[in-house]
């Protein structure tokens, strides 16, 4: 067998699989995620298309397999800032950010968390809907199971002043001596590169649509943070301002999508997450109306079809043909 190593950059679901079946094999696997925690989007959804299984259920085993798996290293907040060499035989180098919490010794008790005195610090997680303190951890169920001082904000790091986290951390594991760290990996046999999807968010496009100028207009993400169990409202699906249980909700698809200033093609996957999340919504509140405006249907998928005509049949979801210029507010 090849004593080579695979390199595998992202560690979301792509990333977490290839991990765990290369591990499985005896291969040695260095998977590296910029983020504190691994999972990737896959980690924010509620539930999954077509089935609309739990993704929590479907992904934590994944996550606590590929953590403790004896043929996996695993570097977060970490980054691949250089490759050399050719197939066969790379060397990478990793640049590791501090987290400023031993990863070895944090309980993932949340003393650090309550006792820090700087509030108000967005959670990504949460698509920003929600915030924390300083000393910070993505959601319970993160892995690793480790707090991180965000360094943007922390006083102590800042300013030298605080360090309550410090004092008050009866493992000892907070660390502010830790440093950016180089680390070089040799005899990679193969890159695998599971990036993932990046969210098409461009505020001033949005904000055509009423983002950030009307009340109660959400992202995909954010509606999906919205209607998750583990999310700001717990599953219960109210309006940001005033906590209405709202009846009707209309969703715009094919946004910055087929247009000449951005991307001509289709991602492919949005009309099934639109009609999962209208699903989901639906399940909330069997009164709910939900109006999908569209430019196509794309459903190439192994039952999708079905899935989207079971959403009209079951689910009072509206399916509407039609290219959405502008939002009004009357």
């Amino acid at each position: 067998m090849s004593d080579k190593s695979v390199v595998v950059i992202g560690a979301g679901i792509a990333g977490i699989q290839a991990a765990l079946d290369l591990g499985d094999m005896g291969i040695n696997v260095v998977l590296v995620e910029k983020e504190p925690c691994i999972g990737g989007r896959m980690a924010q959804l509620d539930k999954t298309f077509p089935t609309l299984d739990c993704s929590i259920c479907i992904l934590a085993p994944k996550l606590s397999e590929c953590y403790r798996h004896p043929n996996i290293t695993l570097y977060t907040l970490a980054e691949v800032q250089k490759i050399e060499g050719s197939a066969g035989e790379f060397t990478v180098e990793i640049l590791k950010h501090p987290r400023y919490v031993k990863e070895g010794v944090c309980t993932n008790c949340g003393d650090c968390g309550t006792i820090c005195p700087v509030r108000g610090v967005t959670n990504f997680f949460d698509a920003d809907l929600l915030t924390q303190s300083a000393a910070q951890i993505a959601f319970p169920a993160a892995v690793p199971p480790v707090y991180r001082i965000n360094p943007d904000v922390c006083l102590y790091l800042n300013y030298g002043i605080c360090g309550l986290c410090y004092q008050n951390c009866g493992a000892d594991a907070i660390d502010f001596t830790q440093k950016e760290e180089i680390i070089p990996v040799n005899n990679v046999g193969a890159i695998i590169v599971a990036t993932g999807v990046d969210l098409a968010e461009d505020i001033h496009t949005l904000n055509v649509y009423g983002y950030q100028k009307y009340d109660n207009v959400v992202t995909a993400m954010e509606f999906e943070r919205l209607i998750c169990a583990s999310g700001p409202q717990h599953g219960h699906l109210k309006t940001l301002t005033d906590g209405r249980t709202p009846k009707k909700v209309a969703f715009l698809q094919c946004i910055d999508s087929r247009n000449d200033r951005t991307q001509d093609y289709c991602s492919s996957v949005c009309c099934m997450y639109t009609t999962k999340e209208a699903m989901v919504a639906y399940e909330h509140d069997n009164e709910l109306e939900s109006y999908v405006f569209y430019i196509d249907l794309r459903a190439g998928g192994k039952g999708f079809q079905k899935f989207l005509q079971r959403g009209a049949d079951e689910y009072n979801i509206k399916y509407i043909k039609s290219k959405i210029s502008h939002i009004l507010l009357f």
